[in-house]
This record gives structure tokens, C-alpha cells and sequence, in this order.
């Protein structure tokens, strides 16, 4: 049986993934389009449905993405999300305009009417919001259906049609009883049937990955997290010893990482080099404060060492990396129609130089952090490795806000092992999804045996996730967050105050830089 098929139609939201992932999930298979394909192209390709994701435009800005009235006249369910929401009423004559009260986080939602869209939903719910437009004049074929205490149109409908509209994202974790809504439009609505699996991914890629590197090698930069180990074992399955795992000591790793990295490799036979380049970065970081400099800086960094290492291997054609799609999503790589808006380069996306050499192959880019775990479960990786809290490329580099120095990553590695030490003698470390400090170029006065101290500000953020594209801060016991102030300033000189992060993403990113 022909597997059902729902279009997401793109406008640039930073989410816009999540909602394929989410539909994925459902079983149902799931296509991203730029805003701007044919209507004849929608046709030939039979979806069941189509979504309008959000976006970070305005309707009534001009060259702002707009899609054909005819949409409208295919017969095919519509279900538009935030700016999606804002266009369908644009489109059909309605007025948009810059709300007095935006609205971004959890909110309380109420349905005023109830539907196919909302069917079995509680009346009273939380969402998450995301939005500074609303709409002030809806359209006469339009008709409300939701409302928040400062949102008047949180959901609409179509008088005769099956088109819905929601400000909120139903895709995000946070709003309570988004996966039901896309149930009923996926199944209710659209009348789908869950088919497709992603159970064949591992034997897809092995065979893809052989088929294209072919007798050429493969250097894989690897960096000891989960997304690393899943690549570098995907590749080695399929093409053995013509995979060359190099792991770079760039002096911003943590305490006995090297160590660490070395041990869990020979656990699972995979074979890697570990090459000591802590006086390149560092001299190459010096006087440098603007982290995207430092993100760029640091993908060149290891592009350079890399060209250096596949000369000496020799007849090696492609650079391997465990790239996914939040790290896409976030240097804004990932939109099908360039409307993203860039939050951050990561050094192995918006980090590499244009005079790269190498062919890229990342074996995992169309994922999310939680899907690269289901992976590597099957793949047969221990514990140890799935479930190690992510570390960026650029390491301490990131964590220290600001210019870099020597000073400053001894105070920073040994604040970070401190915390290692009691998430576990806590047994806290297994039960969030990221924690780490970050270093402020920000001292203040303090008081240590009856002398006075001007010292630096530390960052203690510890998050709870489930896919890295949105995050909301682990509610920690005071016990525990006084034992990790009081050793970290008893023990690391430098630091004197110690304050903890208790912002979501969004608005704010998980890392600092």
C-alpha cells in the first residue's frame, strides 16, 4: 500500500522541523517544501494534508512569503501554525497588524469552540507561544475557535472548509497537548494511516554511504558525543578501515576527556587518532570576543588540520561529521527557502571555510538529538556513550565569554569538573539533558577570609530537552545548587559568585555563544 504523504510547506521557522519529526513520529510520512513551490508541484505529489509552519517575517512587510489564493480552491486540508495562521487570514482579506502584548512561553489557552482539530482536547490548556503580530480583522470566511488572555485569534477555522489555523506550535513539547491536535489533523482530519517507519534508516545509510564513498577514504572529525560515535560507527560499518577518526585536542576540552574518548573507542572497536593542536586554537583565538569570529575561526582551525592529516593518508575525498538538524537549524543552513533567520554558526556548518576541499557526508543531519539515540541503541552503543551530555566542537571556547586566555580555561575546566563530580554524586547526571558553566567577563567584589576579592562571575545552566530545539532549565534542589556555588568558589581561584540560568529556549539558546 502507497504510504500517505503531508507537506509541510516552509517559512523559515526555526521549527519547521520539529513539525516533520513530530509527524514522522505519528508514522506518517512527511516532505519539507520551500513556501514557494508550484501548486501544480503539490499536486503531483497527492499529499493527504499540508501545514504552513511559522516564520520570522511579518505578512504585511514587504517581500514577505506569501503563498496562491488557489490553496485554497485543492480540496486538501490546511493547517497553518503561527505565521501560517497570520497568512491564511492575510490571504483571505484579513488585517495583520504588531500586537500590543506579545507573547512568547508557556500560555493559557482556551477553546471557545469545540472541533475536529480540537477534538478530545481539554477547554483549558497550556501552549507555547511565539509571536510579536496578531490578527486585528478576520475574515468573514474565518471563524475563532481559541483565545489566550491577551491573544483574541489563538485558532481559527474555515466556515465550510477543512483549514485550520493555531498562533501556538503544537510541535513543541511545551504545549501540553500538541501532539493530540496534530493527531486529529493528521488522522481526523486528513484521514491518514500510519505506515512508515524509520526501522530501515541504518541499512539505508550504510548502503548509501558505500555506494558514494567507493573505494575513496574518510576522515571523520570527532568530537566524543553521541552524535560523533553514531556517524563514526554508520561509516565504519559500511566502509571498515577506510574511515580514519581523528579527535583533536584543541586545549578547550574537559578534564581527562582524551582519556575518556580513548577508552569508550576500544570499547567498541572503533580505531581513532588523537592529534595535540591546544597551541594552534589558542594563539589562533587571541584577542578574539565576538563568538561568531570564534565559532568560524575554530571550523577553519580544524579544516586546516584536517587537509593537513588527509595528505598523509592520502587519496582521502570526503570529511565525515556528526552533524544534525538542530545544528543545521540554528546556522540557518537548513531552510529550504533561505527566510531563517541565522542564531548561530556551529564550527561544522556555518563554521567551514568556502575553500573547503573535502565532500561532505553527514549521515545524520536529517535527525534530532533523541532520534540519533534511537540509532545508536540499535546500533548496539553502550550506555555510557548515548547518553553523555552533548559537548560543542568548540569546547570551552564557547563557555568562555569574551577573549580567551590560559587563565581563564584552567578556572573553567576546573569549575565544570566540579559539577561532573556532584551531578554524579547527586545522581543528578542521568536525569537532565546538558549542564555546564560558563565563565562571564564580569567581576565583582567579594569577601574571602575578611579580604576583599574582585573576581570573575560563573554560570551554572542545566537543562531538560527532549529534541535540543527547545529547553526549559532543571528545577534543582537548593541543597544541591549551594553545594556546587559553595565548592566552586572554595576551590577554583577566580570565581567568587556563582548564579544559575532559569531561561527556556527560546528566547534564549542553550549555550551562550
Amino acid at each position: 500500500m502507497k504510504k500517505d504523504l503531508i507537506i509541510i510547506l516552509d517559512f523559515g521557522s526555526q521549527y519547521s522541523h520539529i513539525i516533520a519529526r513530530r509527524i514522522r513520529d505519528l508514522g506518517v510520512y512527511t516532505l519539507l517544501y520551500s513556501y514557494d513551490i508550484s501548486i501544480h508541484n503539490i499536486l503531483s505529489k497527492k499529499p493527504k494534508g499540508i501545514i504552513l509552519s511559522g516564520g520570522p517575517c511579518s505578512v504585511y512587510e514587504k517581500n514577505s512569503p506569501l503563498i496562491s489564493k488557489n490553496i485554497f480552491k485543492l480540496h486538501i486540508p490546511i493547517l497553518g501554525i503561527c505565521y501560517g495562521m497570520q497568512l491564511i487570514s492575510f490571504i483571505l482579506g484579513g488585517k495583520i497588524e504588531e500586537s500590543k502584548y506579545k507573547e512568547y512561553g508557556k500560555v493559557d489557552f482556551t477553546i471557545d469552540k469545540i472541533n475536529d482539530l480540537f477534538y478530545k482536547i481539554p477547554k483549558k490548556s497550556i501552549v507555547w507561544m511565539s509571536h510579536f503580530d496578531e490578527i486585528k480583522d478576520l475574515p468573514k470566511e474565518l471563524k475563532i475557535i481559541g483565545h489566550t488572555s491577551s491573544c483574541r485569534v489563538a485558532a481559527l477555522t474555515h466556515i465550510n472548509k477543512n483549514i485550520y489555523a493555531v498562533q501556538f506550535h503544537p510541535e513543541v513539547q511545551h504545549t501540553k497537548f500538541g501532539i493530540f491536535i496534530l493527531k486529529n489533523f493528521i488522522f481526523r482530519i486528513c484521514k491518514c494511516n500510519s505506515k512508515w517507519k524509520i526501522n530501515n534508516f541504518i541499512e539505508k545509510s550504510i548502503d548509501k554511504i558505500k555506494k558514494r564513498v567507493y573505494g575513496k577514504r574518510v576522515i571523520l572529525g570527532f568530537s566524543g558525543g553521541v552524535d560523533s560515535f553514531v556517524s563514526a560507527y554508520l561509516i565504519y560499518k559500511a566502509i571498515g578501515n577506510y574511515l580514519n577518526c581523528i579527535f583533536v585536542d584543541t586545549g578547550f576540552l574537559l578534564k581527562k576527556e582524551k582519556e575518556k574518548i580513548s577508552l569508550l573507542c576500544k570499547k567498541i572497536n572503533l580505531p581513532i587518532k588523537i592529534i595535540d593542536a591546544k597551541n594552534n586554537f589558542l594563539s589562533s583565538l587571541n584577542g578574539i570576543s565576538d563568538p561568531e569570529m570564534k565559532r568560524k575561526i575554530i571550523g577553519k582551525e580544524f579544516i586546516s588540520i584536517f587537509q593537513k592529516e588527509s595528505e598523509k593518508i592520502g587519496n582521502v575525498e570526503f570529511l565525515a561529521q556528526g552533524t544534525i538538524y538542530s545544528d543545521i537549524i540554528e546556522s540557518s543552513i537548513f531552510s529550504s527557502n533561505k527566510l531563517s533567520c541565522s542564531i548561530k554558526s556551529h564550527h561544522n556548518v556555518g563554521g567551514l571555510p568556502i575553500s573547503m576541499k573535502f565532500k561532505l557526508i553527514e549521515p545524520l543531519k536529517e535527525l534530532f538529538k533523541d532520534e540519533v539515540r534511537k540509532i545508536g541503541k540499535k546500533l548496539g552503543l553502550p550506555k555510557e556513550i548515548l547518553y553523555r551530555h552533548p559537548f560543542p566542537g568548540p569546547g570551552l571556547s564557547i563557555r568562555i565569554i569574551g577573549k580567551i586566555n590560559e587563565k581563564k580555561i584552567i578556572i573553567i575546566k576546573k569549575a565544570e569538573n566540579i559539577l561532573y563530580e556532584e551531578l554524579n554524586n547527586y545522581n543528578i547526571y542521568d536525569t537532565v539533558n546538558q549542564a555546564f558553566i560558563i565563565l562571564l567577563p564580569i567581576k565583582s567584589v567579594g569577601v574571602m577570609g575578611d579580604k576583599r576579592t574582585y573576581e570573575y562571575t560563573a554560570v551554572l545552566r542545566v537543562i531538560n530537552t527532549e529534541d535540543f530545539m527547545t529547553a526549559t532549565f532543571s528545577h534543582l534542589s537548593y541543597d544541591f545548587l549551594e553545594k556546587i556555588s559553595s565548592r566552586i568558589i572554595n576551590e577554583v581561584e577566580g570565581i567568587n559568585r556563582m548564579v544559575y540560568d532559569i531561561t527556556s529556549k527560546p528566547p534564549s539558546t542553550i549555550e551562550w555563544e
